[in-house]
């Protein structure tokens, strides 16, 4: 079942963004692997699928919405959060309503297939991989601070990756949004 696997290295490199005891939401959270690393890092975690199976291998977590929201409303409608996680997702008619859901301060976690990933593996309809600087361009109105578009080994495939925040208004001080270091 999707979801049971280890969390993102991408979501675990830029969690440090999300404010302390932040709210989370995991968008097509499957059976929890974000939402269960999340919760064990203090955050009040929300996840939604539209499988009450992946579901209830999330019980006791946080707040659990089961909605097709591919064909259904939007079920967050007027809520903000202070990160929004979605990895191996894509229904391309729902990115601004994510990129609208990330609070002041908040950050948007994203990662997912992208064009290229028909030649190693699945997905492989375009409908479902990014184009190049796709995430970028679905980004208005945050300050992106990571971005990574290429192929990834082990297993292989091709991604593309974006952390972006939404700044808090204007202060004397400038934004810092601590990059994370990587050590070889």
């Amino acid at each position: 079942m999707h979801g049971t696997e280890a969390p993102s290295e991408w979501v675990c490199r830029w969690a440090h963004l999300i404010p302390p005891q932040g709210r989370v939401l995991d968008v097509a959270c499957g059976a929890g692997r974000h939402l269960r690393w999340l919760h064990g890092q203090g955050m009040q975690v929300t996840g939604v699928d539209r499988s009450p199976d992946a579901l209830a291998a999330c019980e006791g977590l946080g707040e659990l919405v089961c909605a097709d929201i591919e064909n259904g409303p939007w079920p967050f409608a007027g809520r903000q959060f202070d990160a929004v996680v979605v990895t191996h997702y894509l229904w391309r008619p729902l990115l601004p309503t994510l990129v609208a859901s990330v609070a002041a301060g908040g950050v948007l976690l994203y990662e997912t297939f992208a064009r290229g990933q028909g030649s190693v593996g699945r997905p492989a309809r375009a409908e479902f991989l990014l184009e190049p600087g796709e995430l970028l361009r679905a980004c208005t109105g945050l300050r992106v601070v990571g971005y990574e578009d290429g192929f990834a080994e082990a297993p292989a495939r091709f991604v593309q990756r974006v952390t972006a925040v939404r700044e808090l208004p204007d202060t004397q001080a400038p934004h810092r949004h601590l990059l994370p270091t990587r050590t070889r």
